[in-house]
């Protein structure tokens, strides 16, 4: 009876475990979309840099902390070194190149634009790098995101005449976080299997925040306004963002190929634009919602393995 009970015990923790990792990409999405909603809030505040840079000081106390709880084994110094390259790219050049961008006056939705491409950034560089195999169902997938993503963005903007309201040179730094995350993601994959989940993430931080501090102190003022909007915007960008979203998206980098995690990032605008909606009464019509549709199908023609 009683091994009859463990047998039942185990398959019990066996169907939760699995149903975790099911739900990993829709939490991540999900996560990763509020992080556009929290800058919305808190950057009116504090600059660019500044603001990142707070923002990883304390995300570095709370890693510090949970590293010591659960002791952590450290990576050596190659992996280590590694994992620096990575936290440069996936958080110092993207969220630098994001919040510049948006801070010299280019539009937020051409920003999530450029930066929606990632996908197909990714998967050709999974390709030339990792020699990763993609399908023509999955190049159809990441295709449909594209136009997905594209179709959500252009009801978003509401025309292209704000296209011609910002100055030349914001068009680097949105490439600069483009091919930041895309090259990162890769990079992940290839150098960092081995590493942690809390000691890399404590790693890349701390190179990123080396980044934030030479931006803060060479081109701002680093003024900051500590109003309480800006303290539950930091909170929740740290702890929504950058422990959540970020040791899931590196969780997820190691249970599946580049490209199908990659693809993930074609559902935030369509989520972010239901949040938008929901909070700032911005209006959702048939443009985005089918752009949402196509985006939903092109991820699960990527994510979803063919049958063996």
């Amino acid at each position: 009876m009683s091994s009859q009970t463990s047998r039942a015990e185990i398959g019990n923790l066996q169907t939760s475990d699995g149903l975790a990792i099911r739900l990993m990409p829709a939490v991540f999405v999900w996560l990763w979309s509020t992080g556009f909603i929290g800058a919305k809030y808190g950057l009116p505040y504090a600059e660019p840099f500044t603001l990142l840079l707070y923002r990883m000081l304390v995300t570095l106390v709370l890693l510090a902390l949970v590293a010591m709880w659960v002791k952590s084994k450290w990576p050596s110094v190659t992996a280590a070194f590694h994992t620096s390259i990575t936290g440069l790219l996936v958080h110092g050049f993207y969220l630098g190149g994001v919040f510049y961008a948006i801070q010299d006056g280019m539009p937020a939705g051409l920003v999530s634009l450029i930066v929606g491409l990632q996908p197909l950034v990714t998967a050709l560089a999974a390709v030339v790098v990792l020699r990763e195999t993609v399908v023509w169902k999955q190049w159809l997938g990441l295709l449909l995101g594209l136009v997905g993503v594209s179709l959500v963005l252009l009801e978003k903007m509401g025309g292209t005449e704000q296209m011609t309201s910002f100055p030349l040179w914001t068009l680097a730094w949105a490439l600069i976080a483009l091919f930041a995350i895309s090259i990162g993601t890769v990079y992940q994959k290839r150098y960092c299997q081995g590493v942690e989940l809390v000691p890399g993430a404590f790693i890349q931080y701390c190179a990123a925040g080396a980044l934030f501090a030479i931006g803060a102190f060479a081109f701002e003022t680093r003024v900051v306004d500590w109003d309480t909007q800006l303290i539950l915007a930091m909170g929740w960008l740290v702890l929504g963002l950058s422990v959540g979203a970020i040791l899931l998206l590196m969780q997820l980098i190691r249970r599946g190929a580049a490209s199908q995690v990659a693809s993930l990032f074609y559902l935030v605008p369509p989520v972010t634009a239901l949040e938008a909606y929901i909070l700032f009464d911005e209006r959702l019509g048939l443009l985005a919602m089918c752009g949402g549709l196509l985006s939903v199908i092109g991820v699960a023609l990527v994510v979803v393995k063919k049958a063996q």
